[in-house]
């Protein structure tokens, strides 16, 4: 790895939007910390795509992946310098990369890839997840691509629609079915006669935004009786503002279901409040029990509170751990 050559950093994911955004909200991050040391490095974003059922198979059990993955996937050389991978689709791949490389890239798995970890050289899991090892990084939530910078760019990019809405803007982003979570018709009924009660006390205004798991039923009747608010209700047209929604707001809610949108927005450092679902999920309520202790967040329980705190900003604490052992394993 030349000091004059820009380092290398492959995002790999399988393209879904909760796992890419992991894999290259880390990678953008790496980039950021190298150049604060005066490092040049460059992303290079890639989806991993299997022929057939293969990809169902166990990583172990897929004994000649690069024979599999589809062409446009582009899993060929030069490797990078550092691989940065989010989902279980790129196990297959993950595990043989440093031999790939003659050893010469750095390999780093987002969450648990729940087999033995000597295979990567860094292992970025949510502590939720009670991993350990020396290779293990735990850290707060999901890695992400929030920074203040960005959340001001997009609030300038969607200005047109957000600077006539009145103060306070209360974000509101939701989830919907999991395996440990649901969001009935009666439970979103609930939610929003709780949104709307505390946006007309206060004066204030909605930015609110779906998952592609929110239920139909539950979207519908959230726009529905939400809709005659002043504000932003986002239904998958045109350009996605979740960005500017978070920049905007003045208190953010979200639903308890998504370890992505919670971190998201508890590394704004404005008030977050957290929106019961139908279900529960001990490894979630550890997640939230952390947040909660840092002061990050709260329980919704209709009232617009505000309070101040250290915003959570593990990304770049991840970012910083992979520069400071790439340079170690270099030395």
């Amino acid at each position: 790895m030349a000091c004059d050559q820009p380092l290398v950093i492959w995002a790999v994911s399988d393209g879904r939007a909760g796992i890419q955004t992991q894999a290259l909200g880390l990678a953008e991050a790496l980039v950021r910390a190298c150049e604060a040391k005066g490092r040049k490095a460059e992303i290079v974003l890639k989806t991993v795509g299997w022929k057939g059922n293969i990809g169902r198979l166990p990583a172990v059990l897929n004994l000649l992946p690069r024979r599999w993955v589809t062409p446009e996937s582009e899993m060929t050389p030069p490797w990078p310098d550092v691989w940065i991978a989010a989902g279980r689709a790129t196990l297959p791949l993950s595990v043989r990369m440093r031999t790939w490389s003659g050893g010469k890239t750095f390999v780093v798995q987002i969450q648990d890839p729940r087999m033995p970890l000597n295979s990567f050289d860094l292992v970025i899991p949510p502590k939720h997840d009670r991993l350990s090892g020396d290779n293990v990084l735990s850290i707060i939530g999901s890695p992400h691509r929030v920074t203040p910078e960005k959340l001001a760019s997009e609030v300038a990019r969607f200005s047109d629609q957000i600077d006539a809405l009145p103060h306070p803007r209360v974000a509101v982003l939701v989830g919907g079915r999991s395996k440990a979570f649901d969001l009935s018709p009666e439970r979103a009924s609930a939610m929003a006669h709780a949104i709307e009660d505390a946006i007309r006390h206060e004066g204030g205004s909605l930015l609110m935004t779906f998952s592609r798991r929110t239920p139909d039923k539950a979207r519908a009747l959230l726009t529905a009786r939400l809709r005659h608010l002043p504000g932003l209700i986002w239904n998958g047209n045109g350009e996605n503002p979740y960005f500017a929604l978070l920049g905007a707001a003045d208190h953010i809610l979200v639903t308890e279901d998504s370890t992505n949108m919670a971190t998201e927005a508890a590394s704004t450092g404005k008030p977050v409040f957290i929106l019961k679902m139908d279900g529960s999920s001990l490894k979630f309520g550890l997640f939230h029990s952390v947040l909660e202790g840092l002061g990050a967040t709260r329980p919704y329980d209709g009232v617009l509170r505000r309070w101040s705190y250290e915003p959570v900003r593990e990304t770049q604490r991840a970012a910083a751990a992979i520069l400071e052992r790439l340079t170690a394993s270099k030395a």
